[in-house]
Protein backbone atom coordinates (compact mmCIF):
# COMPACT_ATOMS: atom_id res chain seq x y z
CA UNK A 1 0.00 0.00 0.00
CA UNK A 2 1.75 3.34 -0.70
CA UNK A 3 1.97 5.96 1.46
CA UNK A 4 0.23 9.53 1.10
CA UNK A 5 3.53 11.00 -0.18
CA UNK A 6 4.39 8.53 -2.79
CA UNK A 7 3.32 7.92 -6.41
CA UNK A 8 1.55 5.00 -7.81
CA UNK A 9 3.80 3.10 -9.72
CA UNK A 10 4.85 4.97 -12.55
CA UNK A 11 5.98 3.68 -15.72
CA UNK A 12 6.11 4.58 -19.47
CA UNK A 13 7.09 1.62 -22.17
CA UNK A 14 7.73 3.77 -24.83
CA UNK A 15 7.42 2.56 -28.95
CA UNK A 16 4.24 1.17 -27.99
CA UNK A 17 3.19 0.27 -31.22
CA UNK A 18 4.70 0.35 -34.46
CA UNK A 19 3.47 3.01 -37.23
CA UNK A 20 3.34 6.27 -34.92
CA UNK A 21 6.49 8.58 -34.90
CA UNK A 22 5.99 8.61 -31.10
CA UNK A 23 4.21 5.79 -28.78
CA UNK A 24 4.05 5.46 -25.03
CA UNK A 25 1.70 3.21 -22.94
CA UNK A 26 1.80 5.03 -19.37
CA UNK A 27 1.06 3.69 -16.31
CA UNK A 28 -0.27 5.58 -12.97
CA UNK A 29 -1.08 2.52 -11.01
CA UNK A 30 -4.04 0.68 -12.41
CA UNK A 31 -4.69 3.66 -14.60
CA UNK A 32 -3.25 2.79 -18.18
CA UNK A 33 -3.12 5.35 -21.04
CA UNK A 34 -1.81 4.81 -24.40
CA UNK A 35 -0.50 8.27 -25.72
CA UNK A 36 0.55 8.36 -29.41
CA UNK A 37 2.08 11.23 -31.31
CA UNK A 38 1.85 11.98 -35.27
CA UNK A 39 3.07 14.65 -37.50
CA UNK A 40 0.99 16.17 -40.72
CA UNK A 41 3.13 18.35 -42.75
CA UNK A 42 0.88 21.30 -42.51
CA UNK A 43 -0.76 23.60 -40.23
CA UNK A 44 -4.57 24.78 -39.58
CA UNK A 45 -5.64 27.50 -42.20
CA UNK A 46 -5.37 30.15 -39.52
CA UNK A 47 -1.41 29.23 -39.07
CA UNK A 48 -0.86 29.28 -43.04
CA UNK A 49 1.96 31.30 -44.18
CA UNK A 50 3.09 32.20 -40.27
CA UNK A 51 6.12 30.13 -40.35
CA UNK A 52 5.43 28.05 -37.26
CA UNK A 53 3.88 24.70 -36.43
CA UNK A 54 1.35 23.96 -33.92
CA UNK A 55 0.09 20.65 -31.49
CA UNK A 56 -3.17 19.30 -30.67
CA UNK A 57 -4.36 16.70 -28.81
CA UNK A 58 -7.64 13.97 -28.48
CA UNK A 59 -8.66 12.02 -25.64
CA UNK A 60 -10.80 9.10 -24.93
CA UNK A 61 -12.07 6.82 -22.74
CA UNK A 62 -12.12 3.57 -24.09
CA UNK A 63 -15.40 1.18 -23.71
CA UNK A 64 -13.96 -1.05 -21.48
CA UNK A 65 -11.45 1.29 -19.50
CA UNK A 66 -14.15 1.84 -16.44
CA UNK A 67 -16.40 -0.71 -14.44
CA UNK A 68 -19.55 -0.97 -16.59
CA UNK A 69 -19.23 0.10 -20.70
CA UNK A 70 -18.66 3.54 -21.79
CA UNK A 71 -20.07 4.64 -24.34
CA UNK A 72 -18.28 6.06 -27.54
CA UNK A 73 -18.82 9.88 -27.72
CA UNK A 74 -19.05 9.29 -31.77
CA UNK A 75 -22.37 7.14 -30.78
CA UNK A 76 -23.63 10.29 -29.14
CA UNK A 77 -22.72 12.83 -32.31
CA UNK A 78 -20.82 15.35 -30.05
CA UNK A 79 -17.89 15.34 -27.17
CA UNK A 80 -18.87 15.45 -23.54
CA UNK A 81 -17.86 19.15 -21.83
CA UNK A 82 -15.35 16.60 -19.70
CA UNK A 83 -13.81 15.10 -23.03
CA UNK A 84 -13.20 18.77 -24.34
CA UNK A 85 -11.99 19.65 -21.75
CA UNK A 86 -9.52 17.59 -20.60
CA UNK A 87 -8.22 17.79 -24.76
CA UNK A 88 -7.59 21.10 -24.51
CA UNK A 89 -5.95 20.96 -20.99
CA UNK A 90 -3.40 18.47 -22.75
CA UNK A 91 -2.74 20.47 -26.14
CA UNK A 92 -2.24 23.53 -24.41
CA UNK A 93 -0.09 22.35 -21.61
CA UNK A 94 2.12 20.67 -24.35
CA UNK A 95 2.13 23.85 -26.23
CA UNK A 96 3.53 26.06 -23.46
CA UNK A 97 7.19 24.28 -23.51
CA UNK A 98 7.27 24.14 -27.51
CA UNK A 99 8.94 26.72 -29.78
CA UNK A 100 6.37 26.46 -33.09
CA UNK A 101 8.85 28.59 -35.03
CA UNK A 102 11.46 25.56 -34.39
CA UNK A 103 8.77 23.53 -35.87
CA UNK A 104 8.49 24.37 -38.75
CA UNK A 105 4.63 24.20 -40.74
CA UNK A 106 3.52 21.10 -39.36
CA UNK A 107 1.01 19.61 -36.96
CA UNK A 108 1.66 17.29 -34.11
CA UNK A 109 -1.58 15.47 -32.90
CA UNK A 110 -1.23 13.97 -29.19
CA UNK A 111 -4.05 11.16 -29.03
CA UNK A 112 -4.72 9.84 -25.30
CA UNK A 113 -6.64 6.98 -25.35
CA UNK A 114 -7.30 5.55 -21.69
CA UNK A 115 -7.22 1.78 -21.68
CA UNK A 116 -8.05 1.37 -18.23
CA UNK A 117 -9.03 4.50 -15.52
CA UNK A 118 -8.41 4.70 -11.75
CA UNK A 119 -7.95 7.96 -11.14
CA UNK A 120 -5.56 10.43 -12.57
CA UNK A 121 -6.36 9.93 -16.49
CA UNK A 122 -6.37 13.31 -17.40
CA UNK A 123 -2.00 13.21 -15.59
CA UNK A 124 -1.19 10.34 -16.89
CA UNK A 125 -2.57 11.45 -20.05
CA UNK A 126 -0.46 14.74 -20.12
CA UNK A 127 2.63 13.05 -18.87
CA UNK A 128 2.58 10.03 -21.38
CA UNK A 129 1.52 13.05 -24.15
CA UNK A 130 5.25 14.48 -23.58
CA UNK A 131 6.92 11.18 -23.46
CA UNK A 132 5.09 10.68 -27.29
CA UNK A 133 5.94 13.80 -28.27
CA UNK A 134 9.62 13.47 -27.75
CA UNK A 135 10.29 10.84 -29.43
CA UNK A 136 8.06 12.41 -32.43
CA UNK A 137 10.76 15.13 -32.15
CA UNK A 138 13.48 13.16 -32.12
CA UNK A 139 11.85 11.18 -35.49
CA UNK A 140 12.01 15.02 -37.17
CA UNK A 141 15.18 15.33 -35.88
CA UNK A 142 16.42 12.01 -36.90
CA UNK A 143 14.90 12.75 -40.75
CA UNK A 144 16.45 16.01 -40.88
CA UNK A 145 13.35 17.80 -40.99
CA UNK A 146 14.27 20.06 -38.50
CA UNK A 147 17.47 21.50 -37.18
CA UNK A 148 16.63 22.95 -33.36
CA UNK A 149 14.51 20.98 -30.90
CA UNK A 150 11.47 22.52 -30.10
CA UNK A 151 11.41 21.53 -26.86
CA UNK A 152 12.16 23.78 -24.49
CA UNK A 153 11.93 21.42 -21.38
CA UNK A 154 9.81 18.61 -20.25
CA UNK A 155 6.93 18.72 -18.20
CA UNK A 156 4.37 16.33 -16.22
CA UNK A 157 1.38 16.68 -14.43
CA UNK A 158 -0.16 14.78 -11.32
CA UNK A 159 -2.83 14.82 -9.37
CA UNK A 160 -2.81 16.05 -5.16
CA UNK A 161 -5.70 16.05 -2.81
CA UNK A 162 -7.11 16.24 0.71
CA UNK A 163 -8.32 12.82 1.86
CA UNK A 164 -9.26 12.66 5.62
CA UNK A 165 -7.56 15.86 6.71
CA UNK A 166 -4.29 14.43 5.25
CA UNK A 167 -2.75 15.81 1.99
CA UNK A 168 -2.45 12.98 -0.38
CA UNK A 169 0.14 12.85 -3.80
CA UNK A 170 -1.66 10.75 -6.85
CA UNK A 171 -5.17 9.84 -6.13
CA UNK A 172 -6.34 6.98 -7.25
CA UNK A 173 -10.24 6.83 -8.09
CA UNK A 174 -11.48 5.63 -4.77
CA UNK A 175 -9.68 8.83 -3.27
CA UNK A 176 -10.34 10.89 -5.81
CA UNK A 177 -14.56 9.65 -5.19
CA UNK A 178 -14.00 10.56 -1.44
CA UNK A 179 -11.41 13.67 -1.17
CA UNK A 180 -12.25 16.97 0.21
CA UNK A 181 -9.97 18.71 -2.65
CA UNK A 182 -9.04 17.37 -5.58
CA UNK A 183 -6.44 19.59 -7.50
CA UNK A 184 -4.39 18.47 -10.67
CA UNK A 185 -0.93 20.61 -11.28
CA UNK A 186 0.68 20.63 -14.68
CA UNK A 187 4.68 21.76 -14.08
CA UNK A 188 7.78 21.91 -15.67
CA UNK A 189 10.95 20.62 -15.52
CA UNK A 190 12.21 23.78 -14.36
CA UNK A 191 9.24 24.39 -11.74
CA UNK A 192 7.01 26.39 -13.57
CA UNK A 193 3.20 26.09 -13.28
CA UNK A 194 1.26 25.33 -16.40
CA UNK A 195 -1.76 24.99 -15.19
CA UNK A 196 -3.20 24.22 -11.77
CA UNK A 197 -6.77 22.80 -11.19
CA UNK A 198 -8.12 22.65 -7.73
CA UNK A 199 -11.70 22.28 -6.38
CA UNK A 200 -12.87 22.10 -2.69
CA UNK A 201 -15.07 18.98 -3.09
CA UNK A 202 -16.36 18.15 0.48
CA UNK A 203 -14.72 20.64 2.90
CA UNK A 204 -12.67 23.94 1.97
CA UNK A 205 -9.06 24.03 2.65
CA UNK A 206 -6.22 26.23 4.16
CA UNK A 207 -3.12 28.24 2.44
CA UNK A 208 -1.20 26.04 4.61
CA UNK A 209 -3.05 22.88 2.83
CA UNK A 210 -2.77 24.58 -0.17
CA UNK A 211 1.23 25.00 0.04
CA UNK A 212 1.48 21.69 1.33
CA UNK A 213 -0.21 20.43 -1.97
CA UNK A 214 1.99 22.22 -4.27
CA UNK A 215 5.03 21.26 -3.09
CA UNK A 216 3.91 17.46 -2.71
CA UNK A 217 2.71 17.74 -6.20
CA UNK A 218 6.24 19.22 -7.66
CA UNK A 219 7.70 16.27 -5.74
CA UNK A 220 5.92 14.15 -7.85
CA UNK A 221 6.36 15.81 -10.97
CA UNK A 222 10.09 16.21 -10.59
CA UNK A 223 10.19 11.79 -10.18
CA UNK A 224 7.91 11.58 -13.13
CA UNK A 225 9.85 13.41 -15.61
CA UNK A 226 13.20 11.19 -14.35
CA UNK A 227 11.12 8.27 -15.72
CA UNK A 228 9.93 10.14 -19.02
CA UNK A 229 13.73 10.92 -19.64
CA UNK A 230 14.65 7.25 -19.03
CA UNK A 231 15.66 5.65 -22.40
CA UNK A 232 15.83 8.18 -24.49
Amino acid sequence: MKKTEELRPVTFIKKFTKYAPGSVLVSYGNTKVLCTATIEEKVPSFLKGRGQGWLTAEYSLLPSSTVSRTNREISKGKLSGRTSEIQRLIGRSLRSILDLKALGERTIYIDADVLQADGGTRTAAISGGMAALVSAVQYLQENKKITKNPIRELLAAVSVGVFNQEVILDLDYKHDLNADVDMNIVMTESGKFVEIQGTAEKNTFSHEQLLAMLALAKKGINQIIVKIKDGF
